[in-house]
């Protein structure tokens, strides 16, 4: 269970990373933790790479269809300018970021801000992807979460690819992806 940090003692920012596979509620826990932000009456500025138009041009949305506000972006260092005065930035799709990303999160922490990172650790080859390797080492917060197997109901930590395309980046929903433990991701399809 994820317990939020105290500001006591001053402003001090950190990083939170959630991530996992696909279908595990990574975007619907980055909103939750928004949402909960935004009555605590911080001022909350959100941000997703551009290229994510699946569900939505402008809004987080989550696949049980919960949603927020976001401003794309097409680079990370975009945040730092329009993260100004701000409480809390909360990042969603954090692998379709630019290298510049960890490093981005470390300076608004350093801001005194809270930051909360919602993305795949996996690819669907079952390799790190993009930055989250980066951004799960420096974060203060990590919080894995399971789907769960479509194969045998297990928990699921891999993003299984039912299509032959092998591009890194193929946006797609359960149409093209499934959740699949180690066992069943490793089995012939």
């Amino acid at each position: 269970m994820f317990i939020e940090p105290s500001l006591a003692g001053g402003r001090r920012g950190w990083i939170e990373v959630i991530c996992g596979a696909m279908f595990s509620g990574k975007t619907e826990e980055l909103i939750r933790r928004l949402k909960r932000a935004r009555i605590a009456n911080l001022k909350v500025e959100i941000f997703k790479p551009g290229v994510d138009t699946r569900y939505d041009e402008h809004n987080i949305v989550s696949h049980d269809e919960n949603r927020i506000i976001s401003t794309p972006l097409e680079n990370s260092q975009q945040i730092l300018l329009l993260a100004q005065e701000v409480d809390v930035v909360g990042i969603d799709e954090a692998q379709f970021f630019d290298a510049e990303l960890p490093n981005v999160c470390d300076q608004l922490a350093l801001r005194g801000i809270r930051v909360i990172i919602a993305g795949l650790d996996m690819d669907f080859q079952g390799k790190p992807f993009g930055q989250m390797p980066f951004l799960l080492a420096k974060a203060d917060y990590i919080t894995k979460l399971h789907a769960i197997c479509v194969k045998c109901g297990n928990i699921a930590n891999y993003s299984f690819r039912k299509s032959a395309a092998q591009d890194t980046v193929l946006l797609g929903e359960r149409d093209v992806y499934e959740p699949r433990c180690r066992h069943c991701y490793y089995e012939e399809p």
